[in-house]
């Protein structure tokens, strides 16, 4: 098959989180199972060009029809990590793409409105008519719109779209006259509820709405978070659509890189480890410890890593560490938030506990550090409020730290409690709890403390049991060639 994806990230040359993972780690499946993939991006200044090879202009002039007039783009192309990938860059004085960061403008909605009419303009001038357009949360969500209403009657009506929600919360609305802008004239046909208008304001359009209205088929990116956004507030308001359109609408796990975090060969790490050879994972706590200026110790090592965020269940991450603490363990944090509020609270936290030995919190991502956070520690705290699929309960498996989850989305599809969960004994894999409390967090924790404490060769057996899990890309690719399949032939 051919597949073209567009999207707003792809890692490692524009990534802010694992949306850029996903585009990335899909694409490259999909080429192992002998796809042709190739990947549509905007030309941001910022983007880490030292990731991209043969960097090279492929189509000067690309007259995108913009309002009243055309803008002209100049699309590029270059291999990022293998991977083909074309750049488009706007020549506008809106300057979309030249503001030096990914996010975070009033105008988020005109720019990649502008990228998703570009990128829609560029396949139908270059001839390029994929089995599948796989577009991805709201920054490329009118594309399926466009493919529909426009492009299919200018000789791409074989193309088929599919649509992948990453995140419910960001949704992509706007007022009805950016639907002029990118040439859908009928403001009073595409704005009603059984199309564009958004079910909580009856003047805005809904960008994702429109996706999951017109794609061929829409996923999230777990069988859980599925269920959770038809039947729970997790789908923002998005649930009577999914209602709607269930037939065409699924849940895929995301895959994990095996390549890029792997504790056999990783670059980052003091010491490598397979399940077969984990004592060696001890060394790795030990140059941890060093690097934190945490206390040589017989105690757990507790850990988080990801963004401070509200999602992320930032009372229980707090509340984790406190109580790691007072009852007979280590903690390390990783961690940084885009809000300044949320940062400044945990530098005032850090500065609290700067001298205790037990502790370090570090404000800010470092790759390097995670990695070896990963490999050294030996519980993983993952308390979210929701969790569409998570990376991080992922990586602690592959490197033998037991995760402690929430019971939500992609977390519930990935953990299986050593205690409680129906599995056979040998397929569990970390410490689950249920609601987002105090208590739930503290049973886990406590169960999790107590296992290394009291039976240390049952806690080993329970870390290489997460080893043993499979969660790369290989059964991910399957699913999504499988829906492929399906909605080029239905």
């Amino acid at each position: 098959m051919y597949i073209v994806m567009a999207a707003s990230e792809c890692a490692p040359v524009a990534k802010v989180g694992g949306l850029g993972d996903v585009v990335f780690g899909l694409a490259r499946e999909l080429e192992i199972r002998g796809n042709s993939v190739e990947i549509i991006l905007p030309k941001y200044d910022c983007m880490r060009y030292d990731h991209i090879w043969g960097l090279q202009v492929t189509w000067e002039g690309l007259m995108v029809p913009w309002c009243d007039g055309h803008v002209p783009c100049t699309v590029w192309f270059g291999f990022v990590h293998g991977s083909k990938c074309f750049f488009i860059e706007p020549h506008s004085a809106d300057r979309f793409f030249e503001r030096g960061t990914y996010y975070g403008f009033p105008d988020e909605h005109v720019r990649f409105a502008f990228f998703s009419k570009a990128a829609m303009e560029f396949l139908l001038v270059s001839g390029k008519r994929p089995d599948v357009l796989h577009t991805h949360d709201w920054q490329t969500a009118l594309m399926p719109v466009l493919l529909c209403e426009i492009y299919a009657h200018q000789g791409m009506a074989n193309v088929r779209a599919m649509h992948t929600i990453h995140n419910f919360k960001h949704q992509g609305t706007a007022g009805a006259d950016l639907l002029w802008s990118v040439g859908l004239n009928r403001p009073e046909y595409y704005c009603q509820p059984d199309r564009l208008q958004d079910d909580h304001n009856p003047t805005a359009i809904n960008l994702m709405k429109g996706a999951i209205t017109y794609a061929n088929y829409t996923n999230t990116v777990s069988p859980r978070h599925a269920w959770e956004a038809r039947y729970t507030d997790q789908g923002c308001g998005l649930g009577h659509t999914l209602y709607r359109f269930a037939d065409k609408f699924g849940g895929i796990l995301n895959g994990l890189d095996y390549e890029m975090w792997n504790p056999e060969l990783d670059p980052y790490i003091a010491a490598h480890y397979t399940a077969a050879t984990f004592a060696r994972k001890a060394d790795n706590r030990t140059a941890l410890r060093r690097r934190l200026l945490v206390a040589e110790s017989a105690k757990p090592l507790v850990a988080y890593v990801g963004r401070l965020d509200t999602q992320k269940g930032l009372h229980l991450i707090r509340h984790a560490l406190h109580w790691s603490l007072e009852n007979g363990a280590q903690f390390v944090l990783l961690g940084a938030s885009p809000e300044l509020g949320i940062n400044d609270e945990f530098w005032h936290l850090k500065h609290h506990l700067n001298d205790l030995p037990d502790c370090h919190l570090e404000i800010g991502y470092d790759e390097e550090l995670a990695h070896l956070i990963y490999a050294g520690a030996d519980l993983m705290v993952v308390p979210s409020l929701y969790e569409p699929c998570g990376l991080t309960q992922m990586i602690a498996l592959r490197y033998g730290t037991v995760p402690v989850v929430r019971a939500v989305g992609g977390l519930a599809d990935t953990v299986f409690d050593w205690d409680h969960s129906d599995r056979p004994v040998a397929e569990r894999n970390g410490f689950v709890f249920d609601h987002a409390d105090f208590a739930g967090l503290e049973s886990a924790l406590r169960r999790a403390i107590g296992l290394w404490n009291d039976a240390p060769a049952l806690f080993r057996q329970l870390a290489r049991q997460g080893m043993a899990c499979d969660y790369s890309w290989n059964r991910p690719g399957a699913d999504y060639v499988g829906v492929y399949e399906w909605i080029r032939h239905k």
